[in-house]
């Protein structure tokens, strides 16, 4: 019995050993997990305490991006940042969604230096939100201008007519829901959108004249659409200075931000984990080296300004160089 006894004892004592060490290796491997996917990811949160230059992105098409307005606002919150550039690389996009982040901009620079650094390209609704900081750089040969507003729509009744199909419909009046790609354009409609468009255009030139310490009639010579290098643009005073990022830093500098402090890039919030498909394209990407998967293919296909609603503030390359 006694020979039982110690068995059953003992029996007991290796299956609280085995139950330990089993959770001490579970633990280990999701440290592992954790730790491998945040550095396949290439993520960095900035330290909280920590003196720093704030860096934030802002590339591709824009709009109304909520992810991004809450980043720019917590900036502005965080003791931590002393200075913040913005690194612009856009054609611009919706016009309302420019102006959301114009907004955010100037609320930002009230508080800190905000500097922008064009890198490619900075134009229609990406100068407008360049225009929003205290001090524009950028580089000799970058793209910056096309100041205006447009909105596109298509004319499908020459292939609705060979198709033999006709759309009827009952409004209220004449304009509503117009215009539309089912029927020709009227005058009358294309007068309510010139006008509207107008209204938007001279909002968006005034914006240029405040900012950039111009007349109004100055910034509407410069506001026919034409893009212009970082050299013309500082010509035409646009920009503030030629250069890239330590220039921008060194601006920072004049304004009391120390430029030895480490500059961190604030980047956008991501949800999910490791093991979901878009988690995992952004970190094949990074880790073949060429960013994010998803986002990267959205953009090759050009789908990003598919649904793209309302007046637009877009420079689009592809009609420039073709003399569209």
């Amino acid at each position: 019995m006694s020979m039982k006894a110690d068995d059953l004892i003992d029996r007991r004592r290796l299956r609280r050993k085995l139950t330990f060490w089993r959770v001490v290796a579970f633990l280990i491997a999701a440290l592992a997990v954790v730790g491998m996917s945040t550095w396949l990811a290439g993520e960095r949160i900035p330290g909280v305490s920590a003196s720093h230059i704030a860096k934030v992105k802002i590339e591709g098409t824009i709009t109304e991006d909520e992810d991004l307005l809450r980043r720019l606002d917590e900036i502005r919150k965080s003791a931590s940042v002393k200075g913040v550039i913005l690194s612009i690389d856009s054609p611009g996009g919706t016009t309302a969604g420019g102006e959301a982040i114009y907004d955010a901009v100037r609320k930002l620079a009230a508080e800190k230096p905000v500097v922008a650094q064009v890198g490619t390209l900075a134009a229609s609704a990406g100068y407008m939100i360049a225009s929003a900081t205290d001090h524009i750089v950028a580089r000799k040969s970058s793209i910056v201008g096309s100041i205006g507003v447009l909105v596109q729509f298509p004319d499908l009744t020459g292939l609705m007519d060979k198709l033999g199909v006709k759309l009827e419909e009952i409004k209220s009046s004449p304009l509503k829901a117009e215009p539309n790609p089912f029927n020709p354009t009227t005058d009358e409609e294309r007068a309510m959108m010139r006008n509207m468009i107008l209204d938007s255009y001279d909002w968006f030139v005034g914006i240029v004249a405040e900012r950039r310490s111009m007349s109004k009639a100055e910034a509407t010579d410069l506001a026919d659409g034409s893009v212009w290098t970082g050299r013309q643009a500082l010509a035409n005073k646009l920009i503030d200075e030629v250069g890239g990022e330590d220039q921008a830093i060194a601006w920072l500098g004049t304004k009391g931000v120390d430029a030895k402090l480490e500059v961190i890039e604030w980047k956008p919030s991501r949800t999910g984990s490791f093991f979901l498909p878009s988690s995992v394209a952004q970190a094949l990407g990074r880790a073949l080296g060429v960013g994010d998967l998803s986002s990267e293919l959205i953009k090759e296909m050009g789908a990003d300004r598919l649904f793209l609603d309302g007046m637009l503030s877009l420079w689009q390359a592809e009609k420039a160089v073709s003399g569209g």
